[in-house]
């Protein structure tokens, strides 16, 4: 993926936005300051996107290391993850736009919320972590390529601190009908993003051949 190429920048935020999700996140968030002092509810915040940010951080550096250590190929690793993501795509669309133990958990003890559930698995989900690695897939993208990534990925996460900080404000104007309704156009958009990397993933284990087209935009985003 060249550094600078706008329209696989584009692809790529996209694609980081709709699986971390940070509007779905945002009824989860409500249940973690419930019942903290208000003063607070900003460091609950940076609390769960900067261990999100060092969770996900750390797959895009050792996460294909480690499926490398463990001898899968990342096309194995492209449909088993796209088989995830379209499951979990499933759940936002016909489900809740988080799953109801997320904000069960984050009931239970407030201010252990930030790490978890808000953090893991809302925010840092695991479809966010098999994104990643997909995204940064060594034996197609060079270091600087997978630089470009992080900060793809961290942009994506100031998003989420910034959506996070204002969720009282945007409680107010779309209410959780549309936080709901959102999440699962976000939803229908990651089942196809799931679907097209079964798809890349059947093409590089060599049992189909795509054309030229879909390639290279499965190439981008899986």
């Amino acid at each position: 993926m060249p550094a600078l190429d706008l329209t696989s920048l584009l692809r790529e935020f996209i694609t980081l936005f709709v699986v971390i999700d940070p509007i779905g996140s945002l009824p989860v968030y409500f249940f973690a300051v419930a019942g903290v002092p208000a003063a607070l509810h900003w460091k609950i915040a940076m609390r769960a996107v900067a261990v999100a940010a060092g969770v996900l951080l750390a797959f895009l550096v050792a996460g294909q290391l480690l499926m490398d250590t463990l001898g899968l190929r990342l096309g194995s690793f492209q449909i088993a993850g796209g088989i995830i993501l379209f499951l979990f795509a499933l759940t936002m669309i016909f489900g809740d736009s988080k799953p109801a133990k997320e904000i069960e958990e984050a009931e239970r003890d407030h201010m252990a919320g930030a790490v978890f559930p808000l953090a893991m698995p809302s925010i840092a989900s695991p479809g966010a972590m098999l994104a990643i690695v997909i995204l940064t897939d060594n034996n197609r993208n060079s270091i600087p390529d997978q630089a470009v990534t992080a900060v793809v990925l961290m942009a994506v996460l100031a998003v989420t601190l910034v959506l996070l900080l204002l969720a009282a404000r945007l409680k107010r104007v779309i209410g959780l009908t549309g936080t709901s309704i959102i999440s699962r156009v976000m939803g229908i958009i990651l089942a196809t993003v799931a679907v097209d990397n079964v798809l890349g993933g059947f093409e590089a284990v060599g049992l189909i051949t795509l054309p030229q087209v879909e390639s290279s935009v499965l190439e981008i985003e899986g």
